[in-house]
């Protein structure tokens, strides 16, 4: 299906072209977004913060499927999307936000256990991701991997030591089918070395690198894929806080590069 591809071909359909039609239609102005945005596809973090008057709607985000919301933290401007769920979705919302003034787009999804590295929950930086979806092989040609910039995995080397919390290492299964993870899939994704299974990982690299945009994706492991109790639980507020103060601290890292 991908044989045919011309990864240098523009492509006719372009991210700024969209905006402003959204714009015009909508009669928006043209805020920027903040520097730092996070996708939330949970939206357990724009639902907590709204709940405590901590966040405000962006009403200049021209994006026609999703709302954009601001909070602050550590005298920083945080822009998160709720709900960008899979591959499709978080490099289309990416996109957007990176024509839109953003200049670093963080990823923290839930995931499921694969090769344990803890005890549920707990923050996996993906290092690389099996692309075992779409939407990457029409960013870069194909591969088995999709792969966190070079920079950014220097930038980060210390970035979580301050953290109430360990932040593991590791790799990603990225699939756009949750509910064909098979036993016998699992199987070959341990025999892999992978740690994760999440829907976005995969695409948002391979957008990057052929975008030249910094992106950062996290895992955050809350279950085994219901096939236990007690699963997909983050812990208190949902983990926002958490995910926050882990936000921030890719934040700083990588803008002091």
């Amino acid at each position: 299906m991908f044989a045919g591809t011309d990864h240098a071909e523009p492509s006719a359909f372009v991210v700024e072209n969209l905006l402003r039609e959204a714009r015009r239609q909508r009669n928006l102005g043209s805020t920027p977004v903040p520097q730092v945005c996070l996708l939330d596809p949970d939206g357990d973090v724009v639902r907590h913060l709204r709940r405590r008057g901590r966040a405000t709607r962006h009403e200049d985000w021209a994006c026609y499927h999703s709302e954009l919301w601001v909070t602050e933290i550590g005298g920083r401007e945080l822009g998160i999307v709720p709900c960008a769920v899979g591959a499709p979705y978080a490099v289309l919302v990416a996109e957007e936000l990176g024509a839109s003034g953003c200049s670093l787009v963080v990823s923290v999804t839930s995931a499921g256990s694969i090769t344990p590295l803890g005890e549920p929950p707990y923050f996996v930086l993906i290092e690389r991701a099996w692309r075992d979806e779409g939407t990457s092989h029409r960013y870069v040609p194909r591969a088995a991997w999709s792969e966190l910039q070079r920079h950014l995995d220097v930038a980060l080397v210390a970035a979580f030591e301050h953290l109430d919390e360990p932040v593991h290492r590791g790799v990603s299964w990225t699939t756009d089918a949750p509910f064909r993870e098979t036993w016998s899939a699992i199987e070959r994704a341990r025999e892999a070395g992978i740690h994760a299974v999440e829907m976005e990982a995969a695409a948002l690299y391979a957008y990057a690198v052929a975008r030249r945009r910094d992106v950062v994706c996290v895992a955050h492991v809350t279950n085994t894929m219901a096939t236990a109790g007690d699963d997909f639980e983050k812990g208190a507020d949902d983990g926002t806080e958490r995910v926050l103060s882990l936000a921030a601290a890719i934040a700083d890292a990588c803008q002091r590069q």
